[in-house]
């Protein structure tokens, strides 16, 4: 019994062996996924940079609309003043 089932394993492992022998054809498939995951790397690198980019625009919109939203409050406390002053 146990010489059929080494006898058998044999087999199988010489038809796995002589399946994965096209090698050309893997190389190749191998090598067009290397191209691929080069080409997202790129990709990615290329959005990160642009991310930061406009993650830097936004900062600077923020700190001038800040800006700009105190400065209308000290323009509303002026004219506040100016028209508590022309009161009777």
């Amino acid at each position: 019994m146990n010489k059929k089932l080494i006898t058998v394993a044999g087999v199988a492992m010489a038809a796995m062996l002589t399946g994965c022998a096209n090698t050309e054809q893997l190389e190749s498939s191998v090598a067009s996924l290397n191209d691929k995951v080069d080409a997202l790397s790129a990709e990615v690198s290329s959005l990160k940079s642009e991310h930061a980019s406009l993650r830097s625009d936004v900062n600077a919109a923020k700190a001038a609309a800040m800006e700009a939203q105190q400065e209308a409050a000290r323009a509303n406390e002026r004219v506040d003043n100016i028209a508590d002053s022309y009161k009777k």
